[in-house]
């Protein structure tokens, strides 16, 4: 794994894992009232139980217009309506999606030090579309309470677990895992861009010399992932790296689409900071305890 100290014991695939999904949970706490209302906007247009306030129907324009609207109407909460069911999601997806990233790019290599470009989008196809496989049930569940209208009458799901049982019962157990193939499709897409481009980038810029200074090169450089690198000093911290790797991997993934690109923006930036620093952190612990006193 690269970006870590020559002293630093890389971190194991079960590190991975639970640091992704951790990580991934964290950033969802910051980043869930982005996701409700380009939500919102998606499904305008489609649902017929709109909220009346007296003067129509409610509308949404743009995503802090359509997040104070739900905050006129429908309460503060109603930002974080579904909230558990996305934890779940980024639980099982993310420690998937990101978490096993590297481990199955050794399997298509076989161990091998060098690595390709062609085994590298085969490991970001594959744990993309893995992570949907095994975690399309809680983002319909997400999903369908962020588009479900909290001051209406007749409010379909009155829980996360309900919501699981409800559409079990009324739409079958192949309910829970509509919309699979579309969201495998993206997902694939989405993690070749986030992952390979951040893998392809720090590894380059790890095996070169166009950072040089007091600060340790896999110090500065640990989260940083972006198209082009101008020689010259630098004195980033990693936070502000991985700030840069947030913003512009979002724009690859999303440019012109507002909403999304708030979400996925700001949703990386605090990810992958957290990731790195949860994978540092859950080494130490594991060494510390390892370490006999």
């Amino acid at each position: 794994m690269v970006g870590f100290r020559a002293g630093d014991v890389p971190p194991t695939a079960t590190v991975k894992f639970i640091g992704a999904g951790t990580a991934a949970c964290i950033a969802d706490l910051f980043t869930f009232p982005l996701d409700t209302a380009k939500v919102r906007l998606q499904i305008q247009g489609e649902t017929t139980s709109s909220v009346n306030t007296g003067h129509g129907p409610v509308k949404y324009r743009g995503v802090f217009g359509t997040i104070s609207t739900m905050v006129r109407v429908e309460g503060p909460r109603s930002l974080y309506s579904g909230l558990v069911a996305g934890l779940q999601r980024q639980m099982s997806f993310a420690s998937v999606r990101i978490g096993l990233y590297d481990s199955v790019k050794q399997f298509y290599t076989k161990g091998s030090d060098h690595v390709g470009i062609g085994s590298r989008l085969m490991a970001g196809c594959t744990t993309g579309a893995m992570a949907v496989a095994v975690a399309q049930p809680t983002d319909v569940v997400k999903v369908r309470f962020q588009a479900q209208i909290s001051a209406g009458a007749n409010k379909r799901y009155h829980g996360t677990m309900d919501a699981y049982r409800t559409i079990a019962k009324e739409e079958g157990f192949r309910g829970l895992w509509k919309g699979t193939g579309p969201n495998i499709t993206r997902n694939a897409i989405v993690n070749c861009t986030e992952l390979v481009t951040y893998d392809l980038i720090k590894d380059a810029l790890v095996k070169s010399s166009l950072m040089t200074g007091k600060m340790r090169l896999q110090k500065m450089i640990a989260n940083l992932s972006i198209h082009e690198l101008r020689p010259g000093p630098v004195q980033q911290c990693p936070q502000l790296c991985c700030f840069l790797q947030g913003v512009i991997t979002s724009v690859c993934v999303l440019f012109r689409f507002m909403p999304s690109f708030l979400r996925l923006g700001s949703w990386n930036v605090v990810m992958f900071v957290t990731y790195e620093q949860l994978k540092r952190a859950l080494m130490a612990a594991r060494h510390n305890w390892a370490t006999p006193l």
